[in-house]
């Protein structure tokens, strides 16, 4: 049977990873995206999203623009991460202006609309901020009861934060929208504890190199995420924290626990961090699965399978 899934994104390059994956795979039809800020602004996200969909022939996928800005905090951006736009410049060449427009209607009434019409067959992967779930759950509050499972890319239970000590970013960009998924939504939440150590080895980039023009932009994501911010090679090769969600979703080689978790919006040094129960200390029921451990090389070869399948047959 297939799977529904719909992709709530913020492209940014990981993002790019994540929407391939779920279009290579037969087992899955992506009913929509929905755009968010986050690694760029809502624009230049709701543009990439349209001009990545049209490379790669797939402009029957609607796109529904989104929040262009957190709850209450001012927007933190990405670009330092992902490029300018939320793309390196090699990756902004290849693709195309797109010649489609977002469909019209906000990224919160598009998330209830595929809820309703698919109810429980379809799975939202909410790969950036939260900021459109949690609209979509403060319109109808039934949401995730409607649907199969919500996935959040974010949190960093039992490790460091990427953009503060405690908090990782997307979950930092709208602690609260983060907060609210987190304590009515009971999503699944893929945080750096797994997507980090699941990073892609630097060999990866030669499996999709001459491969055709996506082989090539595949590997360029690749060599670019590869890259610290001073420009050299990382030594672990390339971290797409989206695609290990999306490898959770297609391959399941991540392991999961419920548990009781809750976003710190104190707005001091801390916030945006996952608090994470682990020891039972608040006595509260779980509201959350969680992922704990991660089969890497499991991981890996499902990240890099899906992408494959987009490629031309006998491209190899």
């Amino acid at each position: 049977m297939t799977k529904k899934l719909l992709l709530d994104v913020d492209p940014g390059i990981d993002d790019a990873l994540a929407i391939l994956m779920a279009l290579g795979n037969d087992d899955v039809e992506v009913v929509g995206l929905t755009t968010v800020m986050g690694n760029t602004t809502i624009e230049n996200t709701t543009n990439n999203a349209l001009a990545l969909l049209e490379f790669v022939d797939r402009t029957d996928i609607p796109v529904a623009e989104g929040a262009g800005r957190p709850f209450a905090d001012e927007l933190v951006m990405a670009e330092y991460v992902h490029g300018p736009g939320g793309v390196p410049e090699t990756v902004r060449e290849a693709l195309p202006d797109p010649s489609t427009d977002p469909i019209d209607q906000h990224a919160a009434d598009f998330i209830l609309e595929q809820a309703e019409k698919y109810g429980d067959d379809l799975t939202i992967a909410a790969v950036g901020p939260q900021t459109n779930v949690a609209l979509a759950m403060a319109k109808d509050p039934t949401l995730p009861d409607t649907v199969a499972d919500i996935y959040q890319m974010g949190g960093a239970l039992k490790t460091t934060g990427n953009i503060t000590p405690q908090a990782s970013f997307n979950f930092y960009v709208d602690a609260a929208a983060a907060a609210r998924v987190v304590q009515d939504g009971w999503p699944t939440v893929v945080g750096l504890d797994v997507t980090e150590p699941a990073h892609l080895p630097p060999e990866a980039q030669k499996r999709f190199r001459g491969r055709g023009s996506l082989g090539d932009v595949i590997a360029d994501i690749l060599e670019y995420k590869a890259q610290g911010p001073d420009g050299t090679v990382a030594e672990g090769g390339s971290i797409t924290s989206d695609a290990v969600v999306l490898a959770g979703f297609l391959g399941n080689p991540l392991t999961y626990e419920d548990a009781y978790v809750e976003i710190d919006t104190t707005d001091g040094p801390s916030n945006g961090a996952t608090v994470y129960d682990e020891h039972g200390v608040y006595e509260k029921q779980p509201n959350c699965t969680v992922a704990l451990d991660v089969d890497i090389e499991r991981c890996r070869e499902v990240i890099m399978s899906n992408l494959e399948k987009l490629l031309p047959e006998g491209d190899a």
